[in-house]
């Protein structure tokens, strides 16, 4: 069974709109490509053909993902995030304990991660170390380099 993903409202829709395009624009092309290689001869020994019969799993795979994604997918309402405790949707910011460095992430689905936005996924070591903590409280996050402490010092919309 697969496990929920929640999204904001512009997220799930920019989905809908890859798969939307995957599926139209993305089979038309596959289809073309297709047919110009078959058009170039022996199917045999045609690596063009090869080529395009590959991107075209590729393709067919990528619209099976997004569709598992969209079959699972929950919108997240603002009004009913309890802004006590970290949360998909919340953001967050958090101060590293050894350097005193201050960082605010906004927690999303994994789709919708960006960091140079300061979007991160609740799935992320940093994200799922978060999740449920409170104000004033101290996360221990096991990422590749050890372990990170980071205080919670707001909890936003």
């Amino acid at each position: 069974m697969s496990q929920v993903s929640y999204f904001t409202k512009e997220g799930l829709e920019k989905l809908k709109e890859e798969l939307a395009d995957l599926k139209g624009r993305g089979r038309s092309e596959m289809a073309k490509a297709i047919q110009e290689a078959r058009e170039k001869g022996d199917l045999s020994e045609n690596a063009e053909y090869d080529a395009a019969k590959d991107a075209q799993g590729l393709l067919e795979l990528n619209i099976v993902k997004l569709e598992q994604i969209l079959s699972t997918a929950r919108i997240l309402d603002e009004s009913q995030i309890d802004l006590s405790k970290v949360q998909p949707l919340t953001k967050v910011k958090i101060k590293n304990s050894a350097n005193g460095a201050v960082m605010t992430y906004t927690l999303v689905s994994e789709k919708e991660a960006d960091l140079k936005a300061g979007k991160i996924s609740v799935s992320s070591p940093i994200g799922s170390g978060l999740i449920g903590k409170r104000v004033g409280e101290l996360a221990e996050i096991t990422v590749p380099n050890g372990v990170i402490k980071f205080e919670v010092l707001e909890i936003s919309l």
